[in-house]
């Protein structure tokens, strides 16, 4: 058995917390905090999740998790090196493409601007040099109209009730206006989706409203990430490391609990809602309760505080 796991064995047995306290108050499964005090390291996700599972512990039994890492570096695998020259490279080229979509853009709506311009001036120049007078015009055809009513009255030998012809003419050649109804506004997306509250552990509670389907995306913009999705009654649904460039999807009834080792890593949607997951490379969990299912969003949250919630990833 390791020194470290020694110690931290000893300490958790001196404060008399049992492994599955253990499990509940760091959200770590119970076989990987067995595997740290025996030394297994290889039993964990991966290298970076070897401190982060280490530091939690100790935390949780009352050690400086920072001083105890320090003491034991020699011992602890070190964390995968990132590759820093491929996205320098890809940063350039997405430079210079965005400069020359940039450019490109700028020309067609300067050159679309002028053009509409030239339109509008014509237009007014067109308008204004008409040889004809709309207001006589309007007013010789009055003219004519009533003419021919006043001709049919006299013809019939009866005057129209009400008054006279050209009066009847009159209102019968002025259009009403039609009330145009105001639209009803309907709900943004970001409504749909609401934080709630985020409790001691750091885990952000959320009402879906409108539906009881919860439909979960990740899309990996970092290198990599553990991630873990659980659907109602704690039933684990997906679990394991998603690369760069992944993007996943699933489709839930009533509520969802996620899981991600390394938040900054992903970017996640709820019913095509982003959500804040943050910006450190920290382990984030969020529970997602619809409001329109069996029991509201308080049988949602009471769920995940009391089933075993799954494996921390990375903190």
């Amino acid at each position: 058995m390791h020194e470290l796991g020694q110690l931290l064995k000893k300490e958790r047995i001196a404060k008399g917390i049992s492994l599955d306290d253990l499990q509940d108050s760091t959200k770590i499964r119970k076989r990987y905090l067995e595997a740290i005090e025996e030394g297994n390291f290889k039993v964990l996700p991966g290298n970076f999740y070897v401190r982060a599972f280490i530091k939690s512990y100790a935390e949780a039994v009352g050690l400086d998790p920072n001083e105890l890492l320090r003491m034991y570096r020699n011992v602890l695998p070190a964390p995968e090196p990132e590759p820093a020259v491929e996205p320098v490279r890809r940063s350039r080229a997405s430079t210079k493409s965005s400069e020359g979509m940039g450019k490109w853009a700028t020309g067609i709506m300067l050159w679309s601007f002028l053009i509409l311009i030239l339109v509008l001036i014509y237009y007014f120049v067109s308008t204004y040099n008409d040889p004809k007078d709309p207001t006589d015009t309007s007013a010789g055809s009055g003219e004519r109209i009533t003419a021919k009513s006043s001709s049919d009255i006299g013809g019939s030998g009866t005057p129209a009730p009400g008054g006279d012809g050209k009066q009847g003419s009159g209102q019968a050649a002025t259009p009403t206006p039609t009330p145009t109804p105001t639209p009803t506004p309907t709900p943004t997306p970001s409504s749909m989706v609401q934080l709630v509250r985020t409790d001691e552990k750091g885990t952000d509670y959320y009402t879906v409203n409108g539906t009881d389907k919860i439909t979960v995306e990740m899309t990996v913009v970092g290198e990599k990430c553990w991630i873990e999705v659980d659907s109602p009654r704690n039933k684990l649904v997906e679990q394991g490391n998603l690369t760069k460039g992944t993007t996943k999807s699933w489709e839930l009834t009533g509520s969802a609990y996620v899981v991600l080792g390394a938040a900054s890593a992903i970017e996640l949607k709820v019913n095509g809602t982003p959500v804040p997951v943050g910006d450190a490379l920290n382990v984030k969990r969020f529970q997602f309760d619809s409001a329109t299912a069996e029991g509201g969003t308080s049988s949602g949250t009471s769920a995940g505080q009391t089933t075993t919630p799954p494996a921390s990833t990375g903190r």
